[in-house]
């Protein structure tokens, strides 16, 4: 048996210990093999020496994030448990082992596939990143991932979640509503990763106090974005310009990772995609990393997989042929050529 005694002086008990002990509760329920008193400024701990140091751990990381952080809440305590938020090392070692977050409920949210945890190491070692793959690789849904981990790890101050609000392939006429309304429905995927991932009234907090913004990437112009960690979704919709005017708002101490599928490019007429440009001209830019996904990396249905696999194919012999096509015009061109040369004769 271990007894360990804190002093909190520095801090008001009731920002540490929450309405009720509500805050301190949370840390009761989970280490229920640990006697933990209060009274005041002094916090008494008696039990099994390891979970003790456990929660010592924990009560002096509470202390650190009241004094630094306004509005620390019950959710930042579950966040404190569940993610070992605040501990860089241990993130890191979580990331190592696939785990990147822990989402609603403690569930962890692991990096599934090699090329996905290739995506996780690209992030930590590059302050931009493209994620190149199909559709069902996980690159959106890992690249929030991400940046949830480093909003709660006080690596960024907000995430920002964008895309170009282009319609794939339909034209669906006007949109009632405000711009909130309009926007939405292009934005939903992104919504859908934050739902899984954070409690519905954190979620709301967080978007409500602009911590979290999801908008389409025609707001991002004029602005910088600093201190924030920003995902550019459906890249491969964005024209040379706006991709450019999106890398060039981009602050000294942001993140960013843009992910897109050159397989699936929705821009009207005959613009043409600005990421293949970007992806070529950027190569070389130390500290912007370039990831690509295959089918392998796949982690929805199992026929997503072979979907992909068949256009892929379908898509080479195509090419194929198209290449084949042009050898015979250029061939029959040569020879068109030659016979008005008299080198060969027309009947050949």
């Amino acid at each position: 048996m271990s007894e360990v005694v804190l002093n909190i002086e520095g801090v008001d008990p009731l920002d540490l210990y929450g309405e009720n002990n509500a805050k301190l509760n949370v840390i009761k329920r989970t280490y229920q093999d640990v006697q933990i008193t209060s009274r005041g400024s002094i916090i008494k701990l008696k039990g099994n020496k390891q979970s003790v140091e456990t929660v010592k751990d924990k009560l002096e990381m509470m202390v650190r994030m009241v004094k630094s952080k306004p509005g620390f809440t019950v959710h930042d305590v579950e966040d404190l448990i569940s993610d070992m938020e605040g501990s860089e090392d241990k993130i890191q070692h979580h990331s190592s082992h696939g785990v990147i977050v822990y989402g609603k409920n403690g569930a962890p949210i692991k990096a599934k596939t090699k090329n996905q945890k290739l995506l996780v190491e690209c992030s930590e070692q590059n302050d931009i990143v493209f994620a190149i793959g199909p559709a069902g690789t996980g690159k959106t849904y890992t690249a929030v991932a991400l940046a949830i981990r480093a909003l709660k790890s006080r690596l960024v101050k907000k995430i920002i979640l964008t895309r170009p609000a282009i319609e794939a392939g339909e034209h669906l006429g006007f949109l009632p509503g405000d711009m909130k309304e309009k926007v939405d429905p292009y934005l939903r995927p992104l919504y859908d990763a934050l739902d899984d991932m954070l409690p519905m009234e954190k979620l709301n907090f967080f978007i409500t106090n602009r911590v979290i913004e999801v908008a389409p990437l025609a707001f991002m112009r004029g602005r910088t974005l600093d201190h924030a960690f920003i995902i550019l979704d459906e890249a491969q919709n964005c024209t040379s310009t706006q991709l450019k005017m999106f890398l060039t708002r981009i602050g000294p101490s942001a993140k960013a990772i843009i992910t897109g599928d050159l397989s699936q490019i929705d821009l009207p007429g005959h613009q043409k995609s600005g990421l293949r440009k970007a992806l070529e001209i950027l190569a070389p830019v130390d500290g912007i990393g370039q990831l690509y996904l295959s089918s392998e990396d796949v982690v929805r249905h199992r026929l997503v997989k072979e979907i992909i696999k068949s256009y892929d194919m379908a898509e080479e012999e195509e090419q194929a042929e198209k290449l084949r096509q042009r050898e015979i015009k250029e061939a029959e061109l040569q020879k068109a050529k030659l016979i008005e040369q008299g080198i060969i004769p027309p009947d050949l």
